[in-house]
């Protein structure tokens, strides 16, 4: 045994499955430990590719992601991938290769400090120098990886070190040990049931720490039995189903929504799950409405959050005693279902709008009305984004799968394909702007070697969208941000899959249909009229009125 297979066998240990790897020749003995393991190589087209699949695996699973690259320029490119996984709070192992650290002939080529460039990404990073020590390291990184909050962690093995034999007396894998969640202390939970008792207006809102497995039943039995209305941040949809005549919608705009006329109106927000990496779903003022931070950590206090009360703990285990605690509230409700009303009134409209190149409001429409309740969109960033966020509304937790913290562009299609290759038995939906899609499209051809079932819906409205039209709220002239796009029909036909070209709104939803019946990859062109972005997005939601 080399110290390869030591690595391997401390991964096994962890119950990993799957490694997405861009791999190079400082990876070669690690590579022949895999091959002689129960672990399963994805060979990606690009390391991001690889991390974002990963990270994908760990949003899902819980579990930490693990992707694989060498030295150098493979390394860098994991840097996106790294900070879309801690932001986003998402567990992945990172392992790069690197040069023989004990003797080397190649001076400096290809080499730079990983460990010290992944020291800001990651919760964990560390350079293996010693080969009895991989097994503990091993455990300390997965450890760490899962330990709320969740992130990215990294691991360099350098190449000499790599084929290293490894002495008969060092433990394989080390013992996993069990780890109970801890609980909110009670007189907290109290404090909290009084001021929700207290309460005229409360408001319970939903954000990106809620979105774990054992978070989902606990917080939708907490509003079904107390009749108090909810909202989500974007990266809490579905934890709730969206669909409840509770829901006031999802905070995908700073302000002027619906659903800010009722957090002006609230004078209690019961904050769970909240995230700072996610943009402030509103903004607190000295002597204004109080909150209650229910989450797993202490509240990050900043000029705009800074929570009265903090209920720490496992969040499932605190919902279900606040549940017990409040049993059903009599609350006065009138003014949030004024609010509910129209929420629903103006995702409504557009609806059926037959113009083309298609409005957002019909697109997103369509996309829901054929996607099945445990079907899932996962979306790369564009002001698309914001239309889905708003309109679409979620079901079941993890089917709509969308980047608020990070937002990086090219993330959507490796999402995509690895909730395809998670769930084979589920429709599944990469959602991408023209731009977005291009800076990972190559891997398409990782999607067809998978014999994945997944459809790529490509929106065209050939320039940087989101940025332009953020250029023309801010009252500057059209420059700089417009492209050209190949022919992604075509494009989509020589990977081998099928594309379609949407040349009527009448025609995306049977189309969608259809490619989902038939299985397969299929890439569907679909060009878009941004110009609803600032009439509803901005003037019209300025226009409303709140009825404060």
């Amino acid at each position: 045994m080399n110290a390869s297979d030591l690595f391997v066998k401390a991964l096994e240990n962890e119950g990993v499955e799957i490694i997405y790897a861009v791999p190079g020749e400082e990876n070669l003995d690690f590579l022949e430990a895999l091959r002689k393991s129960s672990i399963k190589l994805i060979l990606n087209r690009h390391e991001q590719g690889a991390a974002f699949m990963a990270a994908t695996y760990g949003r899902l699973t819980g579990k930490p992601g693990v992707c694989l690259s060498t030295l150098g320029p493979g390394a860098t490119n994991l840097v996106t991938g790294a900070a879309y996984a801690q932001l986003g709070a998402f567990p992945m192992v990172m392992i790069t290769g690197q040069k023989p650290i004990k003797a080397s002939k190649q001076g400096q080529f290809q080499i730079v400090d990983v460990v010290g460039m992944m020291r800001p990404l990651t919760k964990y990073t560390r350079q293996i120098v010693n080969v009895t020590r991989i097994p503990g390291i091993v455990r300390e990184a997965f450890r760490q990886a899962m330990e709320e909050r969740p992130g990215a962690v990294h691991l360099e093995l350098p190449e000499d070190i790599a084929r290293e034999p490894v002495d008969k007396s060092t433990a394989p894998v080390f013992q996993i040990a069990r780890a109970h969640r801890p609980i909110a202390d009670e007189r907290a939970v109290q404090d909290a049931a009084e001021m929700i008792r207290a309460a005229r207006y409360p408001l319970l809102l939903i954000g990106a720490g809620a979105n774990r497995n054992r978070v989902f039943d606990a917080l939708s039995r907490f509003v079904t039995e107390t009749g108090i209305f909810f909202f989500n941040t974007q990266m809490g949809k579905g934890v709730v189903d969206e669909n409840s005549p509770l829901c006031l919608g999802t905070a995908a705009l700073s302000s002027d929504d619906y659903i800010h006329c009722a957090i002006d109106r609230s004078d209690l927000v019961i904050n769970v799950g909240h995230d700072v990496v996610e943009k402030p779903p509103f903004f607190m003022e000295h002597g204004g409405k109080k909150v209650i931070h229910i989450n797993f950590k202490t509240a990050s206090v900043d000029n705009v959050y800074f929570p009265q009360l903090g209920v720490i703990g496992d969040i499932a285990g605190s919902i279900n005693r606040l549940r017990e605690l409040l049993g059903p509230l009599s609350k006065d409700c009138a003014y949030f279902q004024i609010i509910k009303k129209e929420l629903d009134i103006h995702l409504r409209e557009r609806t059926d709008d037959d113009s083309f190149p298609m409005k957002p409001q019909r697109l997103v429409a369509d996309v829901r009305k054929v996607m099945p309740a445990e079907g899932v969109i996962a979306l790369d960033n564009g002001v698309y984004k914001i239309w889905f966020a708003r309109n679409y509304l979620a079901a079941a937790p993890n089917t709509i799968l969308l980047d608020n913290a990070l937002a990086t562009m090219g993330a959507g299609l490796p999402s995509a394909m690895e909730v395809a290759r998670l769930y084979p038995g589920r429709p599944v939906m990469a959602i991408c702007g023209d731009g977005g899609f291009l800076m990972n499209s190559q891997e398409l051809e990782t999607a067809v070697r998978l014999a994945l079932n997944l459809v790529v819906l490509v929106i065209e409205d050939n320039a940087y969208g989101m940025i332009r039209w953020k250029q023309y709220a801010m009252g500057y002239p059209d420059f700089g941000l417009t492209f050209n796009n190949p022919d992604f029909v075509l494009y989509a036909q020589s990977y081998g899959i099928k594309g379609h070209r949407i040349e009527s709104a009448r025609t995306l939803a049977p189309l969608l249909e259809s490619c989902f019946a038939e299985g397969g990859i299929h890439l569907v062109a679909l060009p878009v009229d941004y110009s609803e972005n600032n009439k509803v997005l901005i003037e019209e939601l300025k226009a409303k009125v709140c009825l404060l």
